[in-house]
């Protein structure tokens, strides 16, 4: 799979960075445990099998829009098969209009059936991940907020991307000159 992503700018990346150490250090699930070099804060718009060309067509396009300035709006907690712990963001006309975008891109030229519904417009809840686990309620603790900083103040998302599954390889998506 090949997910499209939208990376933070450098102060917001900062304040993920350090509510994953303060998770790490407090021994809960966190994303600093994860020390591939492709481990970024992000905000998932997507996931589909391959990039073709009609979808890259429309992504250059998402591209030109950066960046695009959006705010946390508090933690929230997902049970999703997994645990997942997250800074919300305000899903605002601009930050719903660049996602669906992206979903019509990839669902213009995916098969049937593969892509995440989680992604779809109707279900997505733009977050960025702070710590998943398997391990169902790991994050019902009443003191993890305490332990966060607080989220970064409105910032911006600056970079689209995609990450492959299968190679790990990375791959910015930029605008069409």
């Amino acid at each position: 799979m090949r997910t499209v992503e939208l990376l933070l700018d450098e102060a917001a990346e900062l304040a993920v960075r350090e509510a994953w150490r303060r998770l790490a250090d407090a021994g809960l699930p966190s994303q600093a445990r994860h020390h591939s070099p492709t481990n970024r804060p992000h905000l998932t718009l997507a996931a589909c099998p391959e990039l073709t060309g009609p979808i890259r067509w429309e992504l250059a396009e998402v591209a030109a829009s950066l960046p695009l300035p959006v705010r946390c709006t508090g933690v929230v907690r997902f049970e999703r098969p997994t645990s997942v712990l997250a800074w919300a963001l305000d899903p605002d006309s601009a930050l719903v209009g660049l996602h669906r975008r992206v979903w019509e891109a990839v669902t213009s030229d995916s098969p049937s059936g593969t892509l995440n519904p989680f992604h779809a417009p109707d279900r997505w809840s733009p977050h960025i991940t702070l710590g998943r686990t398997r391990r169902v309620g790991a994050f019902t603790d009443r003191r993890i907020p305490e332990l966060l900083p607080s989220p970064p103040l409105p910032f911006h998302l600056i970079t689209l991307r995609s990450y492959d599954t299968e190679t790990g390889a990375l791959e910015v998506l930029e605008p069409r000159p």
